[in-house]
């Protein structure tokens, strides 16, 4: 089965098919409604041939069906009709929980996506359990503020790694997971980590969006 795999993120969308393409980039932002996405996607991929398609999408993710608007992106993607835009059976994952999966390999483990926001999900013996830590209390603000894009910018890498690192030992207090993985796309910005923590890829979320159409034990 050849899959296309769309990762959404606040900055950029990534594309990438399982027959040895190299992965392309759709700049994103507020302006990217899920139309335009659709659009600029099957733009890109013109030359592509997959059969369906998996999704990592950066909000609340329940049953399949997107219900909360993203915060960095642009409005109209609740209720949004994928199958039917693009043409062809579609699954949708939250995009923290889709490289989580592709990052699993056994255990419990803890997700963390340091990208334009503040990524989280957790596996458990191989369930997939989408979180929202984001927009938590944390300091002056919220996780997101000073581990996302913003506070990265803000802060520099040092100081920034040192807030990263808190927030990994307080959230390692309360899910004790066997394994921290660090991914999303400034995780190689961090000065240095955790003895129970590896960092994760990106590319991860490719792997994740093959295993979504595994079939389940």
């Amino acid at each position: 089965m050849k899959i296309l795999v769309i990762d959404i993120g606040g900055s950029n969308i990534k594309v990438r098919v399982n027959n040895g393409e190299e992965r392309r980039k759709i700049p994103s932002g507020t302006f990217m409604t899920p139309q335009k996405m659709v659009e600029d996607v099957v733009k890109a991929t013109s030359d592509w041939d997959y059969e369906v398609i998996s999704i990592g999408y950066p909000g609340v993710i329940k049953v399949g069906k997107i219900t909360a608007e993203p915060k960095n992106l642009g409005q109209g993607w609740v209720g949004f009709d994928f199958e039917s835009a693009f043409g062809k059976p579609v699954k949708i994952m939250n995009d923290a929980a889709m490289q989580a999966l592709g990052s699993y390999d056994t255990g419990v483990m803890l997700f963390l996506g340091l990208g334009t926001g503040l990524g989280s999900a957790l596996v458990s013996h191989g369930h997939v359990v989408p979180m929202e830590l984001a927009h938590l209390t944390y300091k002056k603000g919220v996780f997101e503020d000073y581990l996302g894009k913003r506070g990265f910018q803000h802060m520099g890498a040092a100081k920034w790694t040192k807030h990263v690192i808190a927030v990994v030992r307080r959230f390692s207090i309360a899910f004790i997971p066997d394994e921290i993985v660090l991914g999303g796309g400034n995780s190689k910005h961090l000065t240095k980590t955790l003895p129970n923590c590896r960092l994760g890829n990106n590319q991860m979320a490719f792997e994740g969006g093959l295993r979504m159409w595994k079939k389940e034990d």
